[in-house]
């Protein structure tokens, strides 16, 4: 592993896994060969360590207030969500899904763990577990419920399996009481789970 190329991170008397000396020549590799600089990939770790629902979050809050911007949103979220200044993954497309009176959406990824991390951070432990990914798609009322969430039976829930190439954001409806708010307040009403499908936004104090 001797290599002329420091490593940051590295900590030298802890023995690394096959996996991570793997990494860790993969990135001296590419940064050897100008592909990458050598704090590039930890910048964009450290970037999507930031990333939170609060991200999210804004980009609903700014739909509600703004019916222009809604409409940009729905035809082309990446476009949209660049205006906020959040840049999507490259390989990665996103599309936002609109929860009415009469539409329920849920996300789940049925292969693994697909989300959209640009906005809400990293997946929840649960969102990542079989037994949701299973149980969304043959029970998704029920899962709802679990976590709080009673749907009304007229209302028709639609379940949108995410995939690598495309991600999905649910732009759950604004909570009654809410007009009048400030953005900023409104996205205090955004929850992560409001943005899955699991839940809804908070109503106002």
């Amino acid at each position: 592993m001797s290599d002329d190329h420091t490593h940051p991170g590295l900590q030298h008397h802890v023995p690394l896994s096959e996996r991570a000396k793997r990494a860790v020549a993969i990135h001296r590799l590419l940064a050897r060969k100008n592909i990458v600089g050598p704090d590039e990939v930890r910048e964009t770790i450290d970037r999507a360590r930031r990333r939170s629902p609060a991200d999210g979050a804004r980009v609903v809050a700014r739909a509600w207030t703004d019916p222009t911007f809604k409409t940009r949103l729905m035809d082309d979220a990446p476009s949209a969500v660049f205006e906020l200044g959040y840049r999507l993954s490259r390989d990665a497309g996103l599309a936002v899904i609109e929860n009415t009176d009469r539409l329920h959406h849920l996300v789940v990824c049925t292969l693994c763990s697909c989300y959209p991390t640009s906005l809400l951070g990293q997946p929840p432990d649960w969102y990542k577990s079989f037994a949701y990914r299973q149980r969304a798609v043959v029970e998704p009322r029920a899962v709802m419920r679990e976590f709080g969430l009673h749907v009304d039976e007229d209302v028709v829930v639609r379940v949108v399996d995410s995939t690598a190439d495309l991600r999905y954001l649910v732009l759950p409806r604004r909570p009654s009481g809410s007009e009048g708010m400030p953005e900023a307040e409104l996205a205090g009403l955004v929850t992560r789970d409001s943005m899955i499908g699991v839940g809804e936004a908070r109503k106002p104090a």
